[in-house]
């Protein structure tokens, strides 16, 4: 079975797990929030260190998710960490400038290449978008 991973990025405060929650309770996919799975790990490391052992975890739990789509919500502020997670769909939260950890706002970068960017918290167009967004993929064959 081929899986589709959905990546919601964007700073603290941006939405993500709002929507990101709402959007896997609609479509009955497997929904793994970053904060929930740090956790029940204990690992609170932000350092650069931590950010990409804790995306390698989040890749390998979303392999051994036995749902079909996959929907992944973290911040996300390295490039790198994309590349490791390697998502179908990226969704950018540009909907706030400044998260509420200022150490997190100078390490994130703004994604260059994303398929849906998101600029206010408005949950049901965003629903409507980020389904539009899947059935569009899902219709190309993949």
């Amino acid at each position: 079975m081929n899986k589709i991973k959905i990546l919601i990025m964007g700073l603290p405060g941006s939405g993500k797990t709002f929507l990101a929650k709402r959007f896997s309770k609609r479509k009955d996919t497997e929904w793994l929030n970053a904060d929930k799975i740090r956790g029940k790990y204990n690992d609170w490391d932000f350092s650069r260190t931590g950010i990409i052992r804790q995306v390698k975890r989040m890749k390998k739990l979303s392999n051994l998710s036995k749902k079909k789509i996959v929907v992944a919500d973290f911040v996300c502020p390295y490039k790198k960490q994309r590349d490791i997670f390697k998502p179908d769909i990226i969704v950018w939260m540009d909907t706030i400038k400044k998260g509420r950890f200022e150490s997190m706002n100078k390490m994130f970068k703004p994604p260059k290449d994303y398929h849906l960017k998101i600029k206010k918290k408005e949950i049901k167009s965003n629903l409507i978008k980020l389904n539009k967004k899947l059935n569009k993929y899902l219709l190309q064959g993949n």
